[in-house]
């Protein structure tokens, strides 16, 4: 852990360093296209510049640059030559006049990481370069720190998601529960297996429990076992999750689904790590950390009776947030080209790469279904997408329920499909408003649970991916 400390320190210092840019351009076309205000001095930004006239192949192949930035508003035949020659292996932005031509926009899509066209949005062409300099400088100081620490599988350089990162050592080395908080599909369980794997716990099993796959009259059986005899087909002993977990961890995630009944028995687990598995006559001991999910708010679900308020307070010591995508959006692409790699790696294609517009688009959407909606998304996309640039229409993103149609049908063929259509998109609503918790969907709704439930299973509607 002080090895982290340290290592943490260290990459700290060198994000503070400035940041090295190369601009080719005139410093007074960068001045008056407004670089001064974009990248000032005091903002930690080292900016070198050198005109197109004076442009040497060789000097760029060596830069110690971060990000060139190529100033093409008032060179475009200029860059169609450099475009053609260059092969640098640092980040590339390009600036292009708004009126480009046709051929000029492919040829920088196909050569370069990105472009704007110029005059455009100030904000646009920061967040452009913000980015860039993120995945070349950030991203790469907290690799080494996130390997180092068993975290590699959790990736972002957003402020709000390196806070998380820092805060997971610091639980990793407290033996008491965590409890993990944020929507679905944010990476709860990741965290959870990063915790397990920083702790001592480290070289004993994880073992996860799909709280809300549990049916009520089993999730006690599925997680404290049996011995023979304890009902009807039970033949023989069977050791419960927690014993599986001996010595490790163990994983509740949807925790709020479980019956108050299995809440309480959790309880006293939690308590001093003692359980009593169904038809046994004494109680067993177990050495397990637990750590819980919930993409709820159990406070609200504790003022409403549905989640007891001593497992509340129990759980609730040590507390992490993981934010939704919608408010790291900085990781957006990052995520996504992680994403675009590992699948085309996986299906043994060639490498592919994101146009900037399907980059803008994903980087817009605003992801109800977080981290796992975008990763199926660029899953779908390496799919359909049959040469190595994914283009807009590869992406395949929610869209608004159809519109009724226009066809002649009968009143009862017509009733039927807009009731069928009506209940799809409400059931499906309901669900991403309640982050996929049916008991809290149907409640709202008026209806009875199971015959929610039933409407679930007739539209097919994935819970896990709103």
């Amino acid at each position: 852990m002080q090895n982290s400390a340290l290592l943490l320190e260290k990459d700290r210092a060198k994000v503070e360093m400035p940041k090295r840019l190369l601009i080719i351009g005139s410093q007074t076309l960068a001045s008056e296209m407004g670089f001064d205000r974009l990248l000032p001095p005091d903002a930690g930004f080292h900016c070198e510049y050198v005109p197109w006239e004076s442009l040497a192949f060789e000097r760029l192949s060596a830069t110690g640059a971060e990000v060139v930035v190529a100033l093409a508003v008032e060179e475009p035949a200029s860059l169609a030559q450099w475009l053609r020659h260059q092969h640098l292996v640092t980040p590339t932005l390009v600036v292009l006049p708004s009126a480009a031509d046709e051929e000029l926009l492919r040829l920088a899509s196909e050569t370069v990481d990105d472009f704007v066209l110029w005059p455009g949005c100030e904000r646009e062409l920061r967040q452009r370069l913000a980015r860039m300099l993120g995945s070349h400088g950030l991203e790469s100081v907290y690799l080494q720190l996130r390997q180092e620490m068993g975290m590699a599988q959790l990736i972002g350089q957003d402020p709000a998601f390196v806070a998380t990162l820092q805060a997971i050592p610091l639980l990793a080395a407290s033996l008491v529960p965590v409890l993990l908080s944020g929507e679905t599909g944010t990476g709860k369980e990741l965290c959870a297996r990063a915790i397990h794997h920083l702790s001592r716990r480290e070289g004993f099993p994880f073992i996860p429990v799909e709280c809300g796959a549990l049916p009520d009259h089993l999730a006690e059986n599925e997680i404290f076992g049996h011995v023979r005899g304890a009902f009807t087909d039970a033949h023989a002993d069977q050791k419960g999750l927690a014993a599986m977990a001996e010595g490790g961890t163990l994983f509740l995630d949807e925790i709020d689904s479980l019956s108050l009944a299995a809440q309480a028995k959790l309880l006293r687990f939690l308590e001093d790590g003692a359980y009593r598995a169904l038809g046994a006559d004494s109680f067993t001991r177990a050495n397990v950390r637990v750590i819980a999910a919930t993409n709820r708010d159990l406070e609200s679900c504790v003022q409403e009776k549905q989640f007891r308020s001593d497992l509340y307070f129990r759980l609730n010591v040590l507390q992490l947030r993981l934010p939704p995508l919608r408010d790291r959006r900085g990781d957006i692409s990052l995520l996504a080209r992680h994403f675009l790699a590992s699948c085309s790696a996986a299906t043994g294609g060639p490498r592919k790469s994101f146009s900037p517009a399907t980059l803008r688009i994903l980087e817009n959407y605003g992801w109800p279904g977080n981290v796992r909606e975008l990763y199926n998304v660029v899953q779908r996309a390496v799919v359909f997408c049959p040469g190595t640039q994914v283009l807009p229409n590869h992406i395949a993103l929610p869209t608004p329920p159809p519109a009724f149609s226009n066809n002649v049908l009968s009143f009862r063929h017509a009733r039927k499909q807009a009731i069928e259509s009506f209940e799809q998109h409400y059931v499906r609503e309901m669900l991403r408003k309640h982050r996929g918790n049916v008991t809290r969907a149907a409640f709202e709704a008026g209806k009875d649970r199971r015959a929610f439930g039933r409407l679930v299973k007739k539209y097919s509607v994935d819970r896990n991916a709103l």
